[in-house]
Formats: structure tokens, sequence, C-alpha cells
């Protein structure tokens, strides 16, 4: 790898992003191919390549974990995580999305937007990502490339430009028409599509393609002056001109360029690496990155240049059997090595690297420097976890941290013998240190440990790691919904705390007003009291009562969510009064406001889609109502049916087997997580006698 460095404008780190089996993985198999990284090409169905390393991944054929690798193609620096499609692992999406620059969206040309494709594609639209879609699987039978467009502007609300439309479909499928070259591109299958020619547009096409070229310019006139010129004054467009006015557009945000193949059958792949160099943003295009100040709270920009301080982002955890704690950190700003200690203002520590690695999957290759733009993993940071910063320790910054989805589903978890116990703490600790969306908790009535996860898939392979990784006999019980609480009208109580804590006497009164908001909101609070007669650390001491209270209702025990509570008066002497004492009062008047307040249980909701043949269309939906489902669409695609609903997750357990048995094992389904909502009455009273409340 002794390759000549590469300047900042030339960098680009993307991702490969994308609904579970639109072929994410193959494509980046493809890519790595191509631009010389690999001599022979893996398949997920062979298990053995290289981006999905992990043996529960080569096992059942998905992507788990998001793996990164860095390759070349035509004198740029191309880093690439390719990310999961499950919806059980949307995290490692995020936290991906959060620290790239551009991210390639691969849509299946039979399925076109599934479920998973609008949860990527909202999360790429948080981070303001820019994007590129490759729509794949041209060969398969049912391959529409239009119909993939037209669900892209109906239910992403994008603005798909095509650059290629396709040379024959499904088993004719042989090439692409390049829009901007005004050419037919044929791949060689003997050498795997690395020969390409270049030919002329075939005649049926030709309109087609003369159609679809207009369309390209009218799209993308608006993002350059000399295009608009051009176009106005009827003179022919260059290809460079255009490149250039798709890469403006792409840049703002505002157009995504479509491309089409096959990466399975080697088609499109080159065109795509060509498309990421030509459009999508260097770390320079990006700009810079705002902070804020640790102590002064102001904010602070960092540019993209190794003269600036040295700042990165920490985005992801991960455990190397022998290496140990690998921390991958995205550089923003400045030049580093491992002589230089670095700060981590969440924890006001001091930080050392002792080993910088550019990763391979999960292979390495050592570094001396982490430079702008750079995403490296590093070995050394104690202290420091998924979201925390890095910095100068003379020019403090923080970047804005990532936030992570609450757990909807847990099972017990307990070791065989008592010599695996202490095993299963430390490995415990390492998978939440790892996976921000994993949670470890003690049941406070069983005394029972439990392990959280976003779904059933989620939980078993966090298990099955346990199991393999860590060589630990663990009993799992059953899975178990993580249910809330909530309240369904308003109430106000006052609540006055007087008496002697610790040999001093303390003094709190608070008049506490709650009433319902949408579960989503979680726990608000606000202070209706003005002016500056009320001291406001007593103010933030109820505050962080009513927080602290939050965290188990009166009914089940379950954390509360969907309130708001304004605190409308507080009364305080100056000599008696304490934080403590209103943090006490804050606790004592939301517990019983609480009670007054109609308490109620949320159970999560589960959005789902069920592709199945039309034969099957009336035994689905009779079953999907008995589980208390609610559906919300049906629609055709192609020859099969497509069912969209709302379900309760607890209905949900074991759907995979009843669907197979229901559909003869010719149906699918995707299932993600959408909202919480109240539950029935008498399947909350149900639920209260099972848990002994």
């Amino acid at each position: 790898m002794n390759e000549p460095p590469i300047a900042l404008e030339q960098v680009r780190n993307i991702g490969i992003m994308a609904h579970i089996d639109a072929g994410k993985t193959t494509t980046t198999e493809r890519i790595l191919f191509y631009a010389g990284l690999l001599h022979r090409m893996g398949e997920v169905h062979d298990g053995n390549t290289v981006m999905d390393w992990m043996v529960q991944e080569r096992e059942r054929g998905i992507t788990i974990t998001s793996a990164a690798t860095t390759c070349r193609w035509k004198n740029c620096q191309i880093t690439i995580i390719d990310t999961p499609g499950h919806v059980d692992f949307t995290i490692e999406v995020e936290r991906s999305l959060r620290i790239l620059d551009g991210a390639v969206a691969v849509f299946d040309s039979v399925g076109g937007v599934e479920p998973q494709s609008e949860t990527v594609w909202r999360q790429a639209d948080k981070y303001d990502v820019p994007r590129i879609a490759f729509v794949n699987k041209m060969d398969r039978v049912g391959a529409d490339f239009n119909n993939v467009l037209s669900m892209m502007r109906t239910k992403l609300s994008a603005r798909p430009v095509a650059l290629q439309v396709p040379i024959g479909n499904e088993e004719t499928f042989s090439g692409v028409v390049d829009l901007v070259d005004m050419c037919a591109i044929y791949y060689d299958d003997a050498t795997l599509g690395v020969k390409m020619t270049m030919e002329q547009i075939p005649e049926p096409l030709h309109e087609v393609a003369t159609r679809y070229r207009e369309e390209i310019v009218e799209q993308v006139v608006d993002f350059n002056d000399e295009l608009m010129q051009r176009v106005v004054e009827e003179q022919p467009v260059s290809k460079e001109l255009l490149i250039k006015a798709i890469r403006s557009g792409v840049l703002q945000g505002r157009i995504c360029p479509v491309l089409c193949g096959s990466a399975f059958k080697n088609k499109g792949i080159q065109q795509l690496l060509d498309a990421i160099v030509d459009f999508f943003p260097s770390p320079l295009d990006r700009g810079g990155v705002k902070g804020i100040h640790p102590v002064t709270d102001e904010t602070v920009e960092r540019l993209p240049d190794d003269k600036q301080p040295f700042s990165a982002l920490v985005f992801k955890i991960a455990t190397d059997p022998h290496i140990g704690r690998l921390a991958y950190a995205r550089v923003y700003s400045g030049k580093a090595g491992m002589k230089n200690s670095f700060s981590n203002p969440r924890t006001r520590t001091k930080e050392k690297v002792t080993r910088i690695f550019r990763m391979h999957s999960n292979k390495r290759h050592a570094e001396q420097i982490m430079q702008t733009g750079d995403i490296v993993a590093l070995v050394g940071l104690k202290d420091t976890t998924t979201g925390d910063t890095i910095c100068d320790p003379d020019f403090p910054v923080v970047f804005e941290r990532m936030t992570f989805p609450d757990p909807v589903l847990s099972r017990s978890i307990e070791p065989k013998s008592t010599v695996d116990e202490e095993k299963l703490v430390n490995a415990l600790e390492r998978l939440s240190d790892e996976d921000p969306t994993c949670r470890v908790t003690t049941d406070s009535e069983t005394g029972q440990r439990l392990i959280a996860g976003m779904g059933e898939l989620h939980v078993d392979i966090l298990v099955d790691r346990l199991v393999r990784e860590f060589n630990i006999g663990v009993h799992v019980g059953k899975p178990q919904v993580s249910y809330r609480e909530t309240i369904t009208k308003a109430a106000e109580t006052t609540a006055e705390i007087a008496q002697i804590i610790g040999g001093k006497s303390q003094y709190a009164k608070v008049h506490l007003r709650i009433e319902p908001v949408e579960p989503a909101k979680g726990i608000l609070f606000e202070s209706k009291l003005a002016g500056d007669s009320f001291p406001q650390p007593f103010i933030a001491a109820i505050h962080q009562g009513i927080v602290e209270a939050s965290s188990g209702g009166m009914l089940s025990g379950y954390p509360l969510l969907g309130i708001k509570a304004s605190a409308g008066d507080i009364q305080f002497r100056e000599e008696d009064s304490t934080e403590m004492a209103f943090k006490i009062a804050g606790i004592t008047a939301f517990k019983e406001v609480c009670e007054r307040a109609g308490p109620a249980l949320l159970e999560p909701v589960m959005k789902i889609e069920i592709i199945m043949p039309v034969e099957n269309i009336g035994s689905v939906i009779n079953d999907m109502n008995s589980r208390r489902g609610k559906v919300s669409g049906i629609s055709q695609r192609k020859d099969v049916q497509v069912v969209d609903a709302d379900v309760p997750l607890s209905e949900m357990f074991g759907y995979a087997t009843a669907l197979r048995s229901l559909t003869q094992g010719r149906a699918v389904y995707t299932m993600q997580f959408d909202r919480y909502e109240l539950m029935g009455r008498p399947e909350q009273e149900q639920l209260l006698r099972r848990i002994g409340r």
C-alpha cells in the first residue's frame, strides 16, 4: 500500500445503504474488485464476501455490522462503509451516515423503494447527506427501471435524474445507455465485466435516450450559469459542463442521479465508481463543521484543513480479537499521530492513541498519522465511546452527539454456572460498549438480568455472540416487549418537603401540573416562573427530580413517556432550601400527580410490509386482523400483492413461521418499529395481571 498521498479534494467518504437483500454487499464486493483491491469476487450466498466477515453474517447472508474499507479509482481515494439493511441494525446506518459525505442508495429493480429504503433515506435527510441511486438486479424477472424512478418521487419525495437507461430487461439485460456520453455500454462476461465496449445507441432506444437526455438538461440547468446560457442560445452542451452542473445539484442535495445495472452479473459498477468520483463531495466541498466550546458554550467551527486544530468524532466502537478495543473515528480537522495527546471534553480526560489503522473490513493496515478526511480505527482510547469528540487539548470542541432509539424487546439472560457469571458481566459490558442500542438492565421485581435490543433478530445475534465469541454458557428466557407508561388526562398537585436530612433542615414547596402529549416527545418540562426571583438551580433540581421519577411508572414500573410537566409556583426559604430538597419535592410531586392523571400503558407498534401471491391475500389479512393489526394499504407490484399494516409487537412473535404456513413459504415480510400507542383496556388488564400489578 505504498501509494502516493492523495489531495483532500480527491477524497470521497461514502456509504452503501439499502433495504435488506437489495444487493449492497455484492455491489461493494464488485467495487473492490474493479478498483483492484480484490482478485476474486466473493458472493453473499457462498458466505465468502470481504465485507460480511462475521460468522453470523455469513450464515444468515445478511449484513449485521457496518464495515469500512478504502480503495482508489481514477486518482481518488474512496473510503466505503457497507451498512446493514435489516431494520434491527438501523443504528449502524445512523452512525455511519453521521460522518459520511455521500451515500449510494441501492434499490432492487423489482421491489423498488421498500420500507427500509425509506428509513435509511430519512436518516440521510437528517444528516443532509448527498445521494446517488443505483437500481440493481436489472436482470431479474419483474425488473422495472421506470417504476423505481416513480417510487422515488412518490415515496421519498426525491428528485431522481436518470443518467442511464437499461439495454434490454430481465433476462435480456445486456448493458446500459450512458445519457451523459450518449453511447451504449456493453460488458464482456468472459472478463467478469472488466472489459467494456462503447457503441452507438441501439435504434429502438434512440428516441427514449434523447428524451431522457433532454430531461437531464432541464433538471440541472439551474445549477450552472454557463449551461443555462448555452441552453438559451441553443448551443450544444458538452459532457464536462453537464457533469459540472449535475455535481452542483448533488452537492446542494437537490437532485439524485440514478444509474442502473446488475452487481451480481458484473454490469454497471465501473460507471457507478465514475459517478462517485464525479458527483460526490470531498471534505473540502462539505465545508466546516460546527461544534460547541465545552466551557463557554460558544459555537466553534473546524475547517477541513490539516493546519487547523485536531478534531475527530468517534462513531463506532468494535472489539478486535487480536488488538482489543477499536474506536472508529472520522477526522474533521488537523493532523495527529501517536505522539499526540487528545482531550475528550465529555469525560474531561486526556486520551492517548497507541495505534492507528486504516481498515479493510476486519483486516488492518497500520498508519503513522491521521489527517483531515480520514476514517480510521484507533487503539488506546479508554474512556471514549460512540458519539464522543476527541480533540486538541488546547482547542477543545464538542461536535453534536448522536441520538439512539430505545430498545423495544428484551430477554432474560443468566449464566449456566457460577464460573460464567463474571465472564457474562464483562461480555455484556463489551456488547453495550459496541452497540448503543444493546441495553442491559436488572428487573427490580424479579432480580433477573435483561438484555434488550431493537427486535428478535438483534437480540438473537447478541446472544449468539455471547455463546460463540465469548464462549459463555447462558440460559435465555422468552422475548419480552418493552412497554411504556403514560397519562390520559391533565392533573395537578402541590408537594411540600419540610424535614431534617443529614442533620440539616430542608424545605421546598412545588406546584406541578401535568398533561398528556405525543409519546414521541418523551418527558417535557417547563417553568412558568417569571423573572429572576426564583433561583435557577432550584428549578433545574425540580426538572432532575421529574426525569428520575419518570424512569418507572406507578402503574407498572415501565418508564414514562408522553408527559408535559409545568412548575407553576415554588416556595423556598433562604436558610432552609437546597437543591436536594427541590429535587425530592419534584420526585414526590411527579409521582403523586401521575397517579391522578389516568395512568395507562403504551405498547410498541410496528410497521409491516408483506409481499405475497394474490391468492394468499385473504388468509394473510385475516391473520393480521386476529393479531390486532390495522391494514393501512394494499397495492399491486407486478404479479404480487403488497399489504402495509400497523401491528403491536407483542402479537408478532413467531410470525415468520405462521406466514410461511399460511402461504406455503411464498410470502416475505419486513417489520420496523414505528411508534408507541395506547393499549386497549382488556390487553392492559391482562398484562398487569401477568406481571402481578
